[in-house]
C-alpha cells in the first residue's frame, strides 16, 4: 500500500524559498518515478515536476523552471523539492505522488507566499 508523507511547507515572502520533503513507504520505492503536483486555492490539481529513478533525469512544469529542483534519496526512500524564488502564485498544497496525476498521494504540505 502506497503511503506518502508531505512536510516542509510553510509561510514564506515572495523571493524566498523553501524545501519540501516526502517519506514514502509501502512500495518499491526505487523502481518508481516519482512526481509533485500542487493544488492552488481554488483550482484543480497542478502537475509540478518529476524525478526518474536514479536521479539522472528530470521535468518540470514551464511556471516554475529555473526556480524548483525535485531529487530524490533512494537510500531514505524520500524525495524532495528546493523552491527558490517563491511567488504569490506558487502558494498551494503541495503533495508528492507517483504518477502525474497525482495517485497515492498524501495529505500534503501548505506553502504560502505572502509578503
Amino acid at each position: 500500500q502506497v503511503q506518502l508523507v508531505e512536510s516542509g511547507g510553510g509561510l514564506v515572502q515572495p523571493g524566498g524559498s523553501l524545501r519540501l520533503s516526502c517519506a514514502a513507504s509501502g512500495f518499491t520505492f526505487g523502481s518508481i518515478w516519482m512526481h509533485w503536483v500542487r493544488r492552488a486555492p481554488g483550482k484543480g490539481l497542478e502537475w509540478v515536476s518529476r524525478i526518474n529513478i536514479n536521479n539522472a533525469a528530470a521535468a518540470y512544469a514551464d511556471s516554475v523552471k529555473g526556480r524548483f529542483t525535485i531529487s530524490r534519496n533512494n537510500a531514505k526512500n524520500t524525495i524532495y523539492l528546493q523552491m527558490n524564488r517563491l511567488k504569490s502564485d506558487d502558494t498551494a498544497v503541495y503533495y508528492c505522488a507517483i504518477d502525474r496525476i497525482g495517485t497515492g498521494r498524501g495529505p500534503g504540505t501548505q506553502v504560502t507566499v505572502s509578503s
